[in-house]
């Protein structure tokens, strides 16, 4: 990972497989989880489900939703937003691509870091 300004070069998106995840720790905050949908679209949030903090980037990836590994709650990749009848929302990192590498916002990347 190396740093670009106000963004935080994690890597190339060819590392990141189609409808997988990886995570990234953050030493003293959160880890993120960076999500890679079937149509080439990269999502970063926060590794953790607003229900039972579950671990997102274990879940399975559809369309624009993650579904969380432990109770099947459906979370919107764009918002962090829970969907359906569940209520309550996970951070969302700024991401871009640029030149096939991804880069997050290094603000909300390191919020809550000591």
């Amino acid at each position: 990972m190396s740093a670009v300004g106000e963004w935080l070069d994690i890597g190339p998106v060819d590392q990141l497989p189609a409808l997988g995840a990886r995570t990234l720790p953050v030493r003293g905050g959160r880890e993120i989880a960076i999500f890679h949908t079937a149509n080439g679209e990269v999502y970063a949030l926060a590794n953790q489900c607003p229900h039972k903090q579950g671990p997102l980037s274990q879940g399975i990836v559809h369309d624009t939703t993650v579904t969380c590994p432990l109770h099947n709650w459906r979370i919107s990749l764009v918002t962090g937003e829970a969907l359906g009848e569940d209520k309550g929302c996970v951070p969302v990192i700024p991401v871009k691509i640029d030149g096939g590498r991804i880069l997050i916002g290094r603000a909300a990347a390191l919020e809550g870091v000591a």
